[in-house]
């Protein structure tokens, strides 16, 4: 198993007065708003999908007839794809860099490793699952090891069948129904997962940087 680069502790290590100013800044960026537009667009994204695989078997059961259609809905699709993947890894690195702020002890990723691991082949396998993980256990320590666990595990293990269904289904049988019905049933549950998963880790993040901004402020008179 590849293991992530992670920071040194004594690196992340702040004193009591750093550790406000930090937590501060960080309250100031929580990503609320950036979770609810990757939520968004991995929703449309995903209705999209539907529509493309609809639109592609049509043009292989009837080429001159859907050619047109099919052309045009995939383009759309991998607009709309391309647009959710950037905005889901922008909030991926953005939950990262409070989870280290919040956790400065805990084992958080680089910021290289935790978009680069997307990208490498066999360690976009696990490595992306174990990076979310991470991130969420440094982000409050009101993570649950078994309900937040079991929620990434449905995420990814959707996303991974997703993918290899829609393989299959392109090398097999690329005609068939049943296949396409199993593929974006698949495709519909990553979504929704992933979903629960950037809620989860997002109201965890902003209840912890207001509690720690409520315990740092200075008590008044």
């Amino acid at each position: 198993m590849i293991t992530p680069p992670q920071h040194p502790p004594s690196a992340l290590a702040r004193t009591s007065r750093t550790g406000h100013t930090d937590r501060a800044r960080t309250a100031r960026k929580a990503p609320l708003t950036l979770a609810r537009c990757a939520q968004a667009a991995i929703a449309v994204a995903t209705v999209a999908d539907v529509f493309r695989a609809v639109a592609l078997r049509d043009h292989r059961l009837h080429p001159l007839d859907a050619s047109k259609d099919s052309g045009s809905v995939s383009r759309v699709f991998v607009d709309l794809m391309a647009l959710a993947i950037v905005l889901f890894l922008v909030w991926l690195a953005r939950t990262r860099r409070n989870a280290e702020l919040l956790s400065p002890h805990s084992p958080v990723p680089t910021a290289g490793w935790t978009i680069g691991a997307w990208f490498i082949p066999v360690a976009n396998l696990f490595a992306p699952r174990e990076t979310v993980l991470h991130i969420g256990r440094a982000s409050s320590r009101s993570w649950d090891e078994k309900r937040d666990v079991t929620l990434v595990n449905l995420w990814w293990g959707a996303w991974i069948a997703h993918g290899l269904t829609a393989v299959t289904a392109t090398q097999v049988a690329p005609k068939s129904m049943a296949l396409l019905v199993v593929t974006e049933a698949l495709m519909i549950a990553a979504a929704v997962s992933l979903g629960l998963v950037i809620e989860r880790i997002t109201t965890l993040q902003t209840d912890a940087i207001r509690a720690a901004a409520h315990a740092e402020s200075p008590p008044e008179g």
